[in-house]
């Protein structure tokens, strides 16, 4: 007799998995940004409060870079979960 209904062990394209779908924006946009980051290479001056840093702006803009994720990092980890919530 023929089965109907879905295989679990049917290959789905990799494209389609949700997993990939939520990577590959961010995968974009990290390309973009470290393009974007390695082609500023003229040294700037910078101020943080008091002392003033002469570096590349590469290196600046590669740790504001840093410093973004792990603040994008930090936020994810502490939502909370969402529950489905069924009115009775």
């Amino acid at each position: 007799m023929a089965q109907t209904g879905t295989d679990p062990k049917a290959h789905t394209p990799f494209l389609s998995r949700p997993g990939v779908r939520r990577l590959a924006p961010f995968a974009l946009i990290t390309a973009i940004a470290l393009v974007f980051i390695f082609e500023n290479r003229t040294s700037v001056k910078i101020r943080l409060l008091i002392p003033e840093v002469t570096m590349p702006l590469w290196g600046a803009l590669l740790i504001a870079w840093g410093l973004g994720m792990l603040a994008c990092l930090f936020t994810l980890q502490r939502r909370p979960k969402r529950h489905n919530r069924h009115p009775r």
